[in-house]
């Protein structure tokens, strides 16, 4: 005689692992919610407002003369003769600017990297004109730097002239006679230390046994730079490159104090030229449209420079 035994009881399925680890993710997020909505509150809907007024033909001098126009405005800004001299001005400034900036860091960078007495001092008196503000900075280049008649330059240049048996030297008004140097050269004397920085963390994160193995190899110094330095470098250099564009482009103090745009527009880039179509000619339309076509390539170079930082915190953990 055979007896039926019942089958075992099995458990019942557990819950859908992806429903639980979706619901555990969005309870993690929700406390960083108000920061979000804090976020797109300041930042997006100014740029929805700004997208909105660029479609506009809207001059404050005739407020009530207000009316759609579509991207108009956008054709005229690529189209006015002024925004293609002040796009022009603001390529050659920024990349003067940055590249300057990039081989006087890397220099610095390198004699900071070797140890000697008072290194420390010398990096602290270094990173200080990054630390000045811009105003400040650019206030100090025009009137203790470049003034004609009591300016530091002129005053160097004149004592030079006296050695030589001369009375005087010549009286230079360096703003006028070479804007665009000026503006640069205020720029890269403030802009170096940051690029300095993150070429010396580059060089300071560099495998000391490569180094000692070319070393004993008998690689020269300029060998083991060009082979093993630079190519190290390389991800730190763009992405200094990368973020000194984003903010060099940017660039309003240092022209509006020391040229305000001229002689002659020379040095007017995007910034100020966006500064005179709002509280110059006040055609708000305008000026919302130059702004938006600045942030928008602002936006595809600041996408390079994340996927660059990325990029070397991917390295830093694989090590």
């Amino acid at each position: 005689m055979t007896t039926l035994t019942a089958p075992p009881k099995t458990a019942p399925p557990p819950a859908h692992p992806r429903k639980s680890s979706g619901r555990a993710k969005w309870r993690r997020r929700i406390p960083l919610l108000p920061a979000l909505i804090f976020t797109i509150v300041v930042t997006q809907l100014p740029f929805v407002a700004t997208l909105v007024i660029s479609t506009f033909q809207w001059n404050i001098l005739r407020p009530g003369d207000r009316h759609f126009t579509g991207l108009s405005n956008y054709t005229f800004v690529f189209t006015d003769e002024r925004l293609r001299t002040a796009v022009l001005n603001t390529v050659v400034l920024t990349a003067s600017v940055v590249l300057i900036s990039v081989l006087l860091g890397l220099g610095l960078a390198m004699l900071l990297d070797r140890r000697f007495l008072g290194r420390g001092l010398a990096r602290t008196m270094l990173i200080a004109p990054f630390l000045v503000m811009p105003v400040a900075a650019s206030l100090l280049w025009k009137h203790a730097l470049y003034n004609p008649d009591y300016g530091l330059l002129n005053g160097i240049l004149n004592a030079v002239y006296r050695l030589f048996g001369a009375d005087h030297g010549p009286t230079v008004d360096w703003v006028s006679s070479y804007p665009m140097p000026a503006v640069i050269v205020s720029l890269v004397w403030q802009w170096t230390p940051f690029m300095m920085l993150i070429l010396l963390a580059g060089l300071q994160a560099q495998p000391g046994d490569v180094l000692e193995a070319a070393r004993v190899d008998g690689a020269s110094a300029m060998a083991t730079f060009r082979h093993i330095t630079l190519p190290h470098l390389r991800q730190y250099l763009e992405l200094g490159i990368l973020l000194g564009t984003i903010y060099i482009v940017q660039t309003f103090d240092a022209v509006y104090t020391i040229t305000q745009g001229g002689p002659g527009k020379q040095t007017t880039n995007l910034p100020y030229e966006i500064y005179l179509t709002m509280f110059r000619k006040y055609e708000y339309g305008q000026a919302a449209a130059a702004g938006v076509v600045v942030v928008l390539g602002s936006i595809v170079i600041a996408t390079f420079a994340l996927r660059t930082i990325a990029s070397l915190f991917r390295e830093e953990v694989s090590r």
